[in-house]
């Protein structure tokens, strides 16, 4: 089929309509509202069902498993954008409690993989690319954002399989996420660590079919231009196109001067989206861009990112890579479950329960479950994770964004060692500073209390 402008156009109608049967069974199926399944997941399995890869019956071009790499450069341009301005004087004692938490999980998934990779995986299956370790941080931590990411550059450096490789591990850490996420919710309830543990009946509506109601809805953001001139909505989508295709000019012009490294478009994206923001806050241009609409443009395009992801997935790849792919999901689920029984504990001073519940939630799946697991243990918010999370994660960013722009040229240039090394040094570093006391005093496995 030749590729054009209506081709596009067919594209993003199926994307749509895809989204929309996703958030009406969402709204509607209770088993799918009790796993919390994004209304985009939901579509993107549809859509690789009923697409090329599936049953074929859709009318997808063959660009339609590009768009990730496309929309990812969008998303990152974004980010600066949506992002409280926040100093380092923000980080108390409380915030650093996740900031470490949350930074020694990243690292540690980031490490495991690597190593379990290169010392049992490449062993027992010869020819297994470099980069495999990275799925589970691509799709774990990352989610399907950084997996298309991490997907297309790993795609220009000759390993081609990865994006599918890695939408499916993005999957993966989706589903357990939750189901993981539950187990964890009854063990903490049987062991009297949880003890505000909420009937899934009595959560909020809105959190259970995605539907929010007259009275509960709020503003998705301010006008700040009038639409006498531009409209509002057009004006922030044009500030992130432009940082986007800033970036795509930038990528150009690594790979013309720099042949042996390409530095990817979402990265430069972001970096171009940063020095922009800086500008406009210097000159208080910032003034006339609004976070809120920012974040959920934003939002707006992950959502269409993950259908897009999730029905370019090739069956045959993850049929090929079965018995790798499982063993690498295993060790890193087995990870995650360490970080929460073994370190949670120690790293949180208070209601270590709460808050290493909304930390699994989204180093395996993403934030939005994170904060489900949360409204179930901690109705009432008087963990404060959530809070926290929005001001620490800050902090956390350059970490990870750092991670993924970084980490696929080493994999695929053989500095696995050095990579993994890295990663764990910085990891191990946190716990021993944690019980050092150079970070926030340890905290036994008792049961949250309640404060006064």
């Amino acid at each position: 089929m030749t590729f054009s402008p209506w081709q596009l156009f067919v594209d993003l109608g199926l994307a749509a309509v895809l989204l929309l049967v996703g958030q009406l069974l969402r709204s509607r199926v209770r088993a799918i509202q009790w796993m919390f399944l994004p209304a985009s997941v939901i579509g993107g399995f549809i859509g690789l069902g009923l697409g090329p890869n599936g049953a074929d019956v859709l009318m997808m071009s063959a660009a339609f498993s590009a768009y990730p790499g496309i929309l990812i450069a969008l998303i990152f341009a974004a980010l600066p954008f949506a992002s409280e301005h926040v100093g380092f004087r923000a980080l108390s004692a409380r915030l650093t409690d996740l900031w470490a938490f949350s930074s020694t999980a990243i690292l540690i998934q980031w490490s495991v993989g690597i190593l379990f990779t290169a010392l049992v995986l490449q062993t027992v299956w010869e020819g297994l690319s470099p980069g495999f370790g990275a799925l589970i941080a691509a799709g774990f931590v990352g989610g399907h954002g950084t997996a298309a990411a991490m997907g297309e550059t790993f795609g220009d450096l000759g390993w081609p399989e990865a994006g599918s490789l890695a939408m499916t591990a993005a999957t993966v850490g989706i589903l357990s996420s939750i189901v993981g996420g539950m187990i964890w919710v009854k063990w903490g309830s049987r062991c009297g660590h949880a003890e505000f543990v909420t009937r899934f009946d009595d959560l909020p509506e809105a959190l259970r079919t995605g539907l929010v109601k007259e009275d509960s809805r709020e503003s998705v953001g301010d006008e700040t231009v009038s639409s006498s001139s531009v409209d509002t909505l057009a004006l922030h989508f044009c500030l992130i196109s432009a940082a986007a295709l800033a970036g795509y000019f930038l990528s150009r012009g690594s790979g013309w001067l720099f042949p042996q490294y390409k530095i990817p478009v979402f990265c430069l994206a972001y970096v171009a989206a940063v020095v922009a923001h800086r500008v406009f806050r210097a000159t208080r241009i910032i003034g006339y861009i609004d976070r809120r609409t920012m974040t959920h443009i934003g939002g707006a395009l992950t959502d269409v990112l993950v259908v897009f992801g999730i029905a370019s997935i090739r069956p045959a790849i993850l049929v090929e890579y079965a018995a790798p792919l499982a063993s690498l999901f295993a060790v890193g689920i087995a990870s995650c479950c360490f970080l929460f029984r073994c370190l949670g504990p120690r790293f949180f001073r208070a209601y270590w329960f709460e808050r290493s519940l909304f930390t699994w939630g989204w180093i395996t799946g993403v934030t939005a479950m994170g904060i489900a697991l949360l409204r179930i243990v901690d109705p009432r918010n008087d963990s404060a994770a959530l809070d926290d999370f929005g001001v620490a994660y800050l902090f956390i960013a350059p970490i990870e964004i750092g991670l993924v722009a970084l980490a696929p040229q080493m994999l695929m240039s053989g500095h696995s060692w050095a990579l993994a090394g890295a990663t764990l040094v910085c990891a191990m570093l946190l716990i021993v500073a944690r019980g050092r006391r150079l970070l926030p005093p340890h905290h036994s496995c008792a049961p949250a209390q309640v404060p006064d």
